[in-house]
């Protein structure tokens, strides 16, 4: 029978952009969930954003909008950027949403009717100037525990301890900076340090369900038997606050901290309602079912400690399994906006970087333990072009010509026997023992080592020299065919990692999609192939310097801004273009540029430069575009992407055909950047709206 999993990852915050560091989490996740449905597991991904809270709702005041409305928006950008990594969720939800508040409600009453909350009158910090009472994360100060500096007021970055915000040294408010006033308010607690709970917690951190060194952490935070050092645990904030008003408490909202975990479940039971799963299959406390959560080694307090005694004590089953990772560094160091590496995944996307670079990039870094990871650019660049196109792409490119071109796409009968595909058959076990215990960076040396093999076979039958011979074409057949069964097997060793370059094998190599137990079988013979396209292209160096730079640039403070109102377009058209160089209003408007799908993109059989495209603007036909970027782009990269073009150029008559429009791309004239790179809209744009 299959195993049922249900798996999360942390839920970014609804107040900020993914950025590379975020995305160690969800790849690492992807992969995992991913090798589990190749594996014929029933297994389910959800994750949310984390909605709630003052930073949402000062934030949304600031941009003159409801929260509801910058939540929205947010969840619209970080879908778009984990769609843009190929991150699967089965579910991307919302934390604020009635299932979520279902969850919380129901949590809260039962540790009530447990006795497990509390209700005392507390000195808290309340911002003068702002006339509001300050969250824990809106107080900083000197860590009680390490005296690090600029800590936050519920744990500390540098050392992990967790305390009280009234236990900080020379606090002080984020808000407006004005040192702030001790004042009394009604507030809600876990009685997290009662003996159910310490009993209860140094049962499960030892049982298994976290990393060595996680667990060690616990029995470090718990203290020594007899020696309980739980505190009790806030749950409450009081108004104004954006979340969830606590039930027959009037004024008074559950903390972030509570809702954001029950967001898993709330995202959950969302799916069940969709595809008609049984939610208590999954969380009754007697569930046969595993239930795994992905998170970084920063919020394993919350995670190992507050969570499960929550779920334990309400009655619901607990996590099978916590694994926490380390943190991104860049080039050695940590992520800088000043420098350039703070990278937002927007901006890598936008780049035209492939994803699957960083997805593979990450996964031969990965481990099972919670060390941090460098993103070293210079290695980047060298391991995706060496292990990727140097060797794995390689295979297919040296043998799929000849058995389209001298064999009508059809393969020999695979040599069973070959000790290269005898060798990824004895492997393919080996390495998903290594997937399933997240130790990809092991299982990626397994099949580079295996890919090494599937080149010195290539190379040593030459299907290169025998297609020159006479008489060899028996040869030729059975060379070329065993090197596809090799790519096949390759391909199907690398599909957890690249999931996107695998569905493109898929489609050359006509094949259903790939399983893990392909691993085990080749192709049988007379199976046809497609025709095939160059399936990755190598990193260029300038395509990292100019991520790095665009990220500086974004960071720069824009002098003499404006808003765009309609007084300023108004002030606008009244304004003559008496320069030659000026255009006026009514001069730009003239320019019909339209949202475009790229509905295909191919090479020009002849053509050094041009790039054949069919784009969707909204018409009943696609219009046919020639675009000199074929230096820039491997056209199956480009299919399925927005851009923006000319609708209203005068159709061209080319050599190759007739061009019916022109793609907008940025250039550097100086010469300094010679790349081009397309542009391309924000999300939610659709084919055919209007640019203007």
């Amino acid at each position: 029978m299959p195993r049922k999993i249900l798996v999360t990852s942390a839920l970014p915050y609804a107040n900020g952009a993914i950025h590379l560091g975020h995305l160690v989490e969800y790849i690492q996740t992807d992969i995992w969930v991913r090798f589990q449905k190749m594996s014929g597991q029933e297994c389910w991904y959800v994750c949310a954003d984390d909605t709630h809270g003052t930073p949402i709702m000062l934030r949304a005041e600031k941009e003159g909008i409801s929260p509801e409305q910058l939540i929205a928006r947010v969840h619209g950008e970080h879908s778009r950027d984990f769609a843009g990594f190929l991150i699967g969720f089965d579910n991307y939800y919302t934390t604020h949403s009635p299932e979520t508040r279902h969850f919380a409600n129901d949590i809260f009453g039962k540790l009530k009717a447990a006795g497990l909350i509390e209700v005392r009158s507390i000195e808290q910090y309340y911002d003068p100037q702002k006339a509001m009472f300050l969250p824990d994360r809106f107080i900083k100060g000197e860590c009680p525990k390490c005296h690090a500096k600029d800590q936050y007021g519920d744990n500390c970055e540098a050392c992990g301890a967790a305390y009280a915000p009234t236990e900080l040294i020379e606090p002080y408010s984020a808000v407006s900076g004005a040192k702030p006033e001790l004042r009394h308010s009604d507030h809600y607690f876990f009685k997290l340090s009662d003996p159910r709970c310490e009993s209860f917690l140094r049962r499960y951190t030892a049982s298994g369900v976290l990393q060595p060194e996680a667990a060690n952490k616990m029995q470090e935070w718990l203290g020594e038997v007899g020696e309980n050092k739980l505190s009790d645990w806030d749950i409450s904030r009081d108004a104004p606050y954006f979340g969830f008003e606590i039930p027959d408490a009037p004024g008074k909202y559950f903390y972030v901290w509570l809702d954001a975990p029950i967001g898993y479940m709330g995202a959950f039971k969302n799916l069940c309602d969709q595809k008609g799963l049984d939610f208590d299959e999954f969380f009754s406390r007697d569930s046969s079912t595993e239930l795994y959560h992905f998170i970084g080694k920063d919020i394993l307090y919350f995670h190992a400690l507050f969570w499960p005694a929550e779920l334990e004590h309400a009655g619901y089953r607990t996590p099978s399994k916590i694994f926490a990772h380390g943190f991104l560094t860049v080039d050695g160091a940590k992520m800088s906006k000043s420098r350039g590496t703070f990278i937002t995944a927007e901006s890598y996307l936008a780049g035209g970087l492939n994803p699957e670079w960083l997805r593979y990039y990450f996964a031969a870094k990965l481990s099972s333990t919670m060390e941090d990871i460098d993103l070293n650019f210079d290695d980047f660049v060298a391991r995706v072009n060496a292990d990727l196109v140097g060797k794995y792409v390689n295979i297919a490119s040296r043998a799929a010509g000849f058995i389209e071109k001298r064999f009508a796409g059809k393969l020999a009968a695979a040599d069973a026997d070959l000790p290269a595909l005898q060798a990824i058959h004895q492997a393919a076990p080996r390495i998903a023992e290594l997937y399933e215990h997240r130790e990809f960076s092991k299982a990626i040396r397994e099949i580079m080592a295996l890919t090494d093999g599937a080149n010195q076979y290539v190379d040593s039958v030459k299907p290169w020299e025998l297609a020159k011979q006479d008489g060899k074409d028996e040869a030729l057949h059975a060379a070329c065919s065993n090197a596809l069964n090799l790519f096949r097997l390759l391909t199907v060793l690398l599909k957890p990692v690249l999931p996107g370059l695998a569905a493109q094998v898929e489609t050359f190599m006509n094949l259903p999609p790939l399983t893990w137990s392909d691993s085990m079988s080749c192709l049988d013979q007379g199976h046809t192939i497609n025709s095939y396209r160059h399936l990755l292209t190598r990193v260029d160096p300038k395509q990292i310097d100019a991520l790095i730079a665009a990220n500086k640039t974004s960071l720069a403070p824009t002098e003499n801004k404006t808003m765009t109102t309609s007084a300023n377009i108004q002030t606008a058209k009244a304004i003559p273009a008496t320069d030659a160089t000026l255009c006026s209003i009514d001069d730009f408007m003239k320019v019909d540029l339209r949202i475009a799908r790229i509905a295909n993109a191919e090479h020009v059989e002849g053509a050094d430069k041009l790039v054949r495209l069919t784009l969707d603007i909204g018409e009943e036909k696609p219009r046919n575009v020639f675009a000199g970027i074929k230096s820039a782009y491997d056209p199956n990269q480009l299919i399925g992407r927005l851009t923006v073009m000319v609708s209203n150029l005068a159709p061209r008559k080319m050599k190759f055909g007739l061009s019916e429009g022109m793609v907008l791309a940025a250039s550097d004239s100086s010469g300094n950047n010679p790349g081009i790179y397309i542009l391309s809209p924000d999300s939610g744009a659709q084919p055919g709206m209007r640019v203007k």
